[in-house]
């Protein structure tokens, strides 16, 4: 007699949970396991390019911390996470304009995991979350486990639309915007200080929280800084900001902060108890040692002046890449371009010939929350050199003209 499904001979196993069945993996982490062959020069995963990170300088804090105190950096900690790291976090936040205490934040593992925190103490099952649309794809993971109903925003080439905002979230009475406002992932786009504004404005007037998603904000190598949309009146007791450390110093420390108002940042604290107790203590004290004896504004400027370079390449080359009638962005920081193909033709079908050209991109069409669209691909430019980059953009030429017979 054959094994019964899920389980050995006799009565089933009881199925999955109904979030674990509706959601799906990432279809940028399986394009990524698709072009794991070190000969694909990939534009696909938003991966900060490796020979930049200070390994030196963080081996260097994790062997002080464990040399000087290792029964402390070893044992169980706090919930809220190492005091030291959130006061130099508190300190960063509040030079970058936005005032803020030790007391005010909560060390996450990853930013990521502040963001699954925010939904489990405040959505219901058919609650309405908003996004921008593209969004983030990992935020639309979480909802969707969450049991959320996501409501896209539309977005124009300046980032999220605060006129149809508004009008959605007078129709759709949401519990949660989700945004990510500078260098946003997947477009680059990063929404202006008049339209963050119009953001906190309509927040606090439609009765909404706001959470405020920034792992790039400290990668800008153009133009002037804006305030958080957290700093913007309306905004201040109903938005929740996430950081995190995986772009400026590494990802696989995988530590990130929330910063929120006090009654919504304790929820959160028992919801991350009964997740994980706390984030890895020994990761934590290496960061607040790294922090307070390193320069890491000066780490950022090498990154900042290399990813400049990066983008430059990229965006220089697109016009010989792409085919023509295609449109591209120049961001002015972080880590992606958006590009849309001409109309017929359809980036997630073209995939399989560009990576047999070991090349790569992330088609568009999975970030988005509404109507997807066909013909757009993000392209990171962070993980490669400019010659790999300008190599890679000639193996994207020679992939498309293949796929449409020359052209």
């Amino acid at each position: 007699m054959p094994d019964a499904p899920g389980g050995r001979a006799g009565v089933p196993v009881p199925g999955l949970a109904s979030r674990a069945a509706r959601t799906g993996g990432s279809p940028v982490r399986e394009i990524l396991a698709l072009t794991a062959r070190p000969e694909v020069i990939s534009f696909a995963g938003g991966l900060p390019a490796p020979e930049l990170f200070d390994a030196e300088g963080i081996a260097a804090a994790f062997a002080q911390v464990l040399a000087e105190d290792p029964s402390r950096a070893l044992q169980y900690s706090t919930t809220e996470g190492d005091p030291e790291l959130r006061a130099a976090v508190a300190a960063r936040t509040t030079a970058r304009g936005l005032a803020t205490g030790a007391d005010d934040l909560l060390v996450t593992t990853g930013s990521q995991q502040g963001l699954t925190l925010l939904a489990t103490v405040l959505l219901e099952p058919g609650d309405v979350v908003l996004v921008e649309d593209p969004c983030y794809l990992a935020a639309l993971q979480i909802f969707s486990f969450a049991g959320a109903r996501v409501v896209p925003v539309p977005t124009d080439d300046e980032g999220l639309d605060p006129v149809a905002l508004d009008e959605i979230t007078a129709r759709e009475r949401p519990k949660l915007l989700y945004l990510v406002p500078t260098f946003q992932n997947p477009t680059g786009r990063t929404l202006s200080a008049d339209r963050r504004a119009a953001v906190a404005g309509i927040a606090a007037r439609r009765g909404l929280w706001i959470a405020e998603d920034d792992p790039y904000g400290e990668l800008r190598f153009e133009g002037e800084p804006v305030p958080w949309v957290a700093s913007f009146p309306g905004a201040e007791d109903r938005t929740a900001l996430l950081g995190s450390f995986s772009k400026v110093m590494a990802p696989g420390l995988r530590l990130g902060t929330l910063r929120a108002p006090a009654a919504l940042r304790r929820a959160c604290v028992i919801a991350k108890q009964a997740a994980d107790l706390h984030t890895s203590t020994v990761d934590q004290a290496a960061a607040a040692r790294y922090l307070a004896v390193a320069d890491l504004d000066a780490h950022l400027i090498r990154v900042r002046t290399a990813y400049h370079a990066r983008r430059d390449a990229l965006v220089d080359g697109l016009s010989e890449a792409l085919p023509e009638g295609s449109r591209w962005n120049r961001p002015t920081g972080g880590m992606f371009v958006w590009a849309t193909l001409p109309q017929g033709y359809d980036a997630t079908a073209l995939l399989p010939q560009v990576v047999r050209h070991d090349v790569a991109y992330v088609p568009g069409a999975p970030f988005f929350a509404g109507t997807p669209d066909a013909t757009a691909a993000r392209l990171s430019f962070v993980t490669h050199s400019p010659e790999e980059i300008r190599e890679g953009l000639g193996r994207l030429r020679k992939a498309l003209e293949h796929a449409h017979g020359g052209g």
